[in-house]
C-alpha cells in the first residue's frame, strides 16, 4: 500500500498534530492506515497507535540499514509517516533526517509550514525546500495556523505559481494545542482527554483537507530484502511497561517475539511482581516524576532483586537509574532505589544529554555494537563498578566517557538501544 511522509520545515510546526489527525480522519473514513515516526522518538509512536488503532513503529534513517527501514515500512495500510525536526535537519555528524528516509524510501513528501507569522513570504520557504534536493519530492503542502480567510487566501494566491498544490489550511484553535514537558510530549496515556483531542484532529482535518487528493499523493515505498533477525536475550523476557517506563522500540520487542520469546509485561507503578523470566528489561520513561512511589513498590523492588539472582536484569536510561541505589529528584529529595548497581543520579541542577551513539556493550545477553541514543536531563553523582560499554562515541564520532555499569547479572547505561551494527548504514 502506498505511504507519504509529514515534514516541515522546523519543529513545532505542527506535523504532529497533523499526522494524528490525518491517522483518526482516515480511521473514521473506513480506511486501513497506520502511522510511523522518523526518528528515535518513542513517545509520538503511541500517538499514533490511539489515534488509528494499528501499530506505529521508529523509521530511523541514521541507525537502521536500508533493509531493515523497508521491511518495518513494509505495510498493507496506508502509511503514514510522521517527520522530526526540519525537513532536512540530522545528527550533528550528518544523516538520519527526514529527507534521507524519504530518498531510502522513495515517499513523497507532504510540508506543513506554520502560517500563522507569514504572508506572501511562504512562496519563498516552500520553493526553496521544493528545489534543494531533487531526490526529495515536496508533493503538496498543509498551511497550519493560518488567520482569517482573507490570510488563507493571500497565502494560497502566493503559492499559486509553484508547482506544489495547497491541500488544506488549518486554523489555529487552542483546543489543538499538545501539552509537553522536558523530555517532549506528554505520553498518550497520561491524557484523560486524548480520545476528545484525537477527535476533534481527526474532524478538523477532514474539513480542512482534501483527503482524496492527500491519498492520492501517496506512493508505494521502495521494496528491499528483509533483514535478519537476533537471537532474542532470552526465551521469557519481563518488560517493565506504565507511566515511568514507556520508552521500548517496538521494533526490538517484535524481533525477540517474531524469533520465539515470550514477552511478559508488568507495572512497577502498580506495585507489580516482576514475572518469571530469563531477561528482565527496564526501558527509559519518567521515573524522575515518579520516583516517591517507586521507592516503595516494595513487591516490585524485592521480586526485582529476586529476579537479578538468576536472570539479567538490563536498564535503559530512566530503568538504569531505578537500578541504582538512589535517585535525587527535581526538588532535590533522595528516593531510594533497587540498589542493584553503585549509582546515584539526580535532576536537581538538570543538564540535557542528547544525540545519537554508538558504543559496544561489552557483556550481557545484549553483547556486541549497537546504534543508540541519549536523551535525558539526569546528572550522575556517584557511578562505581565495571562498565558496561566501550567504545562509546557520538554521531561526530568524538569520544564519550559515560560507559554505564554493570554488577553480576544487573547493567544499564543512559542509552536507548536502537539496532545492532552488523548492518551497513542508511544509504549504503
Amino acid at each position: 500500500m502506498p505511504g507519504l511522509i509529514v515534514a516541515a520545515p522546523a519543529s513545532g510546526s505542527g506535523k504532529t498534530l497533523v499526522t494524528l489527525g490525518l491517522l483518526r480522519a482516515f480511521r473514521d473514513r473506513g480506511v486501513a492506515v497506520r502511522g510511523a515516526k522518523s526518528g528515535p522518538d518513542y513517545i509520538d509512536p503511541r500517538f499514533h497507535e490511539a489515534a488509528c488503532g494499528a501499530p506505529s513503529v521508529n523509521l530511523d534513517a541514521w541507525a537502521m540499514s536500508p533493509a531493515r527501514l523497508r521491511a518495518l515500512a513494509a505495510t498493507d495500510d496506508l502509511l503514514i509517516v510522521e517527520g522530526a525536526m526540519g525537513l532536512f535537519d540530522g545528527a550533528a555528524g550528518g544523516g538520519g533526517s527526514v529527507a534521507d528516509l524519504a530518498k531510502v524510501l522513495g515517499l513523497p513528501v507532504v510540508l506543513v509550514v506554520d502560517a500563522a507569522r507569514i504572508g506572501q513570504s511562504v512562496a519563498a520557504l516552500v520553493a526553496g525546500f521544493a528545489g534543494f534536493d531533487p531526490e526529495v519530492r515536496i508533493a503538496g503542502v498543509i498551511l497550519n495556523r493560518t488567520g482569517s480567510e482573507r490570510h488563507v487566501r493571500m497565502l494560497r494566491q502566493a503559492l499559486d505559481s509553484l508547482d506544489v498544490p495547497v491541500l488544506g489550511a488549518i486554523p489555529r484553535d487552542a483546543a489543538l494545542a499538545h501539552p509537553s514537558r522536558h523530555l517532549g510530549l506528554v505520553q498518550a496515556e497520561e491524557r484523560d482527554d486524548l480520545d476528545a483531542f484525537l477527535a476533534h484532529a481527526g474532524r478538523t482535518v477532514a474539513e480542512r483537507i482534501d483527503l482524496h487528493a492527500l491519498e492520492g499523493l501517496a506512493r508505494p515505498p521502495t521494496g528491499g530484502a528483509v533483514p535478519p533477525r537476533r537471537r532474542p536475550p532470552g526465551q521469557r523476557i519481563a518488560v517493565a511497561r506504565d507511566a515511568a517506563f514507556g520508552f521500548s522500540y517496538p521494533h526490538l520487542l517484535a524481533d525477540w517475539r517474531e524469533a520465539g520469546a515470550e514477552i511478559a509485561f508488568f507495572s512497577p507503578l502498580a506495585d507489580e511482581t516482576v514475572p518469571g523470566a530469563d531477561f528482565v528489561y527496564l526501558p527509559g520513561g519518567y521515573p524522575e516524576l515518579h520516583a516517591q512511589r517507586l521507592s516503595v513498590a516494595q513487591t516490585f523492588m524485592q521480586s526485582l532483586r529476586k529476579a537479578s539472582q538468576t536472570a539479567d536484569v538490563v536498564g535503559e536510561c530512566g530503568g538504569y537509574m531505578v537500578l541504582g541505589d538512589g535517585l535525587v529528584d527535581a526538588a532535590g529529595t533522595r528516593h531510594a532505589m533497587a540498589g542493584l548497581l553503585r549509582l546515584e543520579t539526580s535532576f536537581a541542577a538538570p543538564r540535557l544529554h542528547l544525540g545519537y551513539r554508538r558504543a559496544r556493550v561489552v557483556a550481557g545477553p545484549l553483547a556486541g555494537p549497537w546504534a543508540a541514543h541519549e536523551f535525558h536531563y539526569a546528572r550522575t553523582l556517584r557511578a562505581e563498578g565495571d562498565p558496561l560499554l566501550t567504545d562509546v562515541s557520538d554521531a561526530e564520532g568524538a569520544d564519550l566517557l559515560d560507559a554505564g555499569l554493570r554488577l553480576g547479572r544487573v547493567s544499564g547505561s543512559f542509552l536507548h538501544l536502537i539496532e545492532p551494527m552488523d548492518l551497513p548504514p542508511a544509504g549504503a
